[in-house]
């Protein structure tokens, strides 16, 4: 019997490899999205349809309301969005308050409900610069409280956590991945903007890659 793992899953081109590299590893996959009142769902649709298209148990969950504690950045507030890349100081608004924290305490609890082993989630080498919730201590501490806090031990699994965008990107090359069912831009227009630090992040992974990213931009 395959092993049960919950994977995270956003529809960003991170979250998107870990499902497939799960799923490589002969995963019994259950991919976990969340609405946390992001400024749009346009990824929460691209992850339905992938699952959809993997026949996977895909459960959405909403917990918007939560977006009146995490005020003060500009994926869940009235700020702009900065532009650049991720690396650079302007790019601190995009940090929501805990968000790592929070999804990954729901998936665990989801685990366990599943009887399954594992949480898979995107963190990777070119987040931490900007996001604590993404750095190797955060997933090794939040891995240590998940083997205590439930009467099952459930494991944070990061797979490419000393992996930046490039890399991931690589991977999922390799595995013959269609980024075109991905969307990692900030803003949920009808077309990618190019401008904020995720699109930036985006291109320069497919750039030094070698290959055209399969998405429209403005």
């Amino acid at each position: 019997m395959k092993e049960k793992v919950v994977v995270i899953y956003s529809g960003g081109m991170d979250s998107f490899t870990v499902l497939h590299k799960a799923i490589e590893e002969g995963k019994d996959v259950y991919p976990l999205t969340f609405n946390y009142g992001q400024r749009h769902s346009k990824e929460i649709e691209y992850a339905a349809n992938v699952c959809k298209s993997l026949n996977v148990p895909h459960k959405v969950v909403d917990i918007s309301a939560i977006n009146q504690l995490m005020a003060g950045n500009s994926l869940t507030d009235d700020i702009d969005i900065p532009e650049g890349h991720y690396e650079e100081e302007s790019m601190k608004s995009t940090m929501v308050p805990n968000r790592n924290m929070v999804l990954l305490s729901m998936a665990i609890a989801y685990a366990v409900s599943l009887d399954a082993r594992a949480v898979y989630y995107g963190a990777h080498s070119g987040d931490h610069a900007i996001y604590p919730d993404c750095r190797p201590e955060f997933v090794e501490k939040m891995n240590d409280v998940s083997q205590i806090a439930n009467y099952d031990p459930v494991d944070i699994v990061s797979p490419y956590i000393k992996v930046d965008k490039i890399g991931i990107l690589t991977d999922g090359i390799r595995m013959g991945l269609d980024y075109g069912q991905t969307w990692t831009c900030y803003n949920g227009r009808e077309h990618a903007c190019g401008q904020c630090g995720s699109c930036q992040e985006r291109l320069e992974a497919f750039e030094k890659n070698g290959i055209q990213d399969p998405l429209s931009y403005e």
